[in-house]
């Protein structure tokens, strides 16, 4: 503690990981603090008695479940496409080398009551369910101008810098089910306030989903979607040994008692105990810095262990969306299915996780009834409602 260091960082969160091992490769010294005594903060990957610990007051897991140590429960998580930017910077910094991934069976989203395969590419969109007959020679203009815009910068008419999404919308004349189908299966957007911000992120992450999806086909698989054997806790882990290996230095099970201000009311280091580590910088997740931020929503989550697959979705692993639009809320609801394929639990069991953005103050399990449904017979559900 006693030394001074060009950056403190709080918690060992995915980003809190990543910053450290990308700040030590860069030369920087690194001190690297975090109250609990396991990696991954909020995101980490829990066993079973950890489980029952964070939601069932330390209960016993039932026997019939398995053993506790065969299971490995991301409490936030998240598939990864193989063109977004966490999978460059996994092969920049050489840290792919610690991982190991599984593909992600299929992609799918609820219209209707039912629920179908998100076309893997422009090509099965126009054959699509998803995009009625006289919206596919409108939509294949839409995907064409992507294409073009990606290899050449040239917007055709319309200014994707300076317009809106939805003036992009209309300038193809794509309906709002097709409007639908783009922006929440393919950009993954939660809500559609994107429709009135500049269009410009929008059409990127339609690229990224695409070029990923592409990807996906030339190694025979049927989604855009990967995930890390034994659980996203795998990948803070893996930039934390990054760090290490460029002397980052590491204190789990530490209390942050104080981030410690000086006179003028900056920076000056990191309080535990009696003792103060002195640095030039802090990087921490909001947990410790209480007095800084502000609560801008509440997630639910529920996490599910079934016996079964998701019915209907013919497959062992599955990302579902249901968009606002089809179940009359302002938030998509999003519902992630995994096996024994990933490695996180035992043969024989799945865990499924619903999420979305709460709007209600009354039984979180109302909001995500659309998503339960879904689900069948489920053995155990442990829901949470985070700020």
């Amino acid at each position: 503690m006693d030394e001074e260091y060009d950056v403190i960082i709080l918690g060992t969160g995915l980003t809190e990981c990543m910053l450290s091992g990308i700040l030590a490769v860069e030369g920087k010294k690194v001190l690297h603090m975090d109250r609990n005594n396991f990696y991954g903060g909020e995101c980490a990957s829990v066993n079973l008695t950890q489980l029952y610990e964070r939601f069932r007051g330390g209960a016993a897991a039932p026997e019939a479940l398995g053993k506790p140590r065969d299971y490995l429960i991301d409490l936030i998580p998240k598939f990864l496409m193989t063109g977004e930017g966490l999978i460059k910077v996994l092969v920049y910094t050489d840290v792919v080398r610690y991982l190991e991934f599984s593909p992600i069976a299929t992609s799918m989203v609820y219209n209707g009551g039912k629920i179908y395969k998100v076309p893997s590419t422009p090509g099965e969109a126009l054959t699509s369910f998803l995009v009625g007959m006289l919206q596919k020679p409108k939509a294949r203009s839409f995907f064409a101008f992507l294409q073009q815009w990606k290899e050449t910068g040239d917007s055709q008419g319309v200014d994707i810098e300076r317009s809106t999404m939805r003036q992009v919308y209309e300038y193809f004349g794509l309906n709002e089910d097709t409007q639908e189908f783009v922006g929440h299966a393919m950009a993954l957007h939660l809500d559609d306030k994107y429709k009135d911000r500049p269009a410009r992120d929008t059409c990127d992450r339609i690229i990224m989903y695409a070029a990923s999806a592409a990807r996906a086909l030339e190694d025979n698989r049927n989604s855009p979607y990967i995930y890390p054997l034994y659980g996203l806790g795998d990948l803070p882990q893996a930039f934390a040994r990054l760090s290490a290996v460029y002397a980052g230095t590491f204190m789990l099970d530490t209390p942050v008692d104080e981030v410690v201000r000086g006179d003028d009311g900056k920076f000056v280091g990191v309080r535990s105990g009696d003792q103060v580590a002195r640095a030039k910088q802090v990087i921490g997740d909001p947990s410790y810095f209480r007095d800084q931020v502000r609560k801008t929503d509440r997630v639910i989550r529920a996490i599910c262990i079934l016996r079964e697959p998701v019915p209907k979705a013919g497959a062992e692993s599955a990302q579902i969306i249901l968009p606002q639009r089809q179940t009359g809320r302002e938030h998509d609801i999003y519902v992630t299915c995994l096996s024994a394929q990933q490695k996180i639990c035992p043969a024989g069991f799945y865990v499924a996780s619903i999420s979305t953005i709460a709007e209600t103050s009354g039984d979180p399990k109302d909001e995500i009834a659309a998503g339960l449904k879904l689900l069948g017979p489920i053995e155990q559900i442990f829901v949470s409602v985070s700020d």
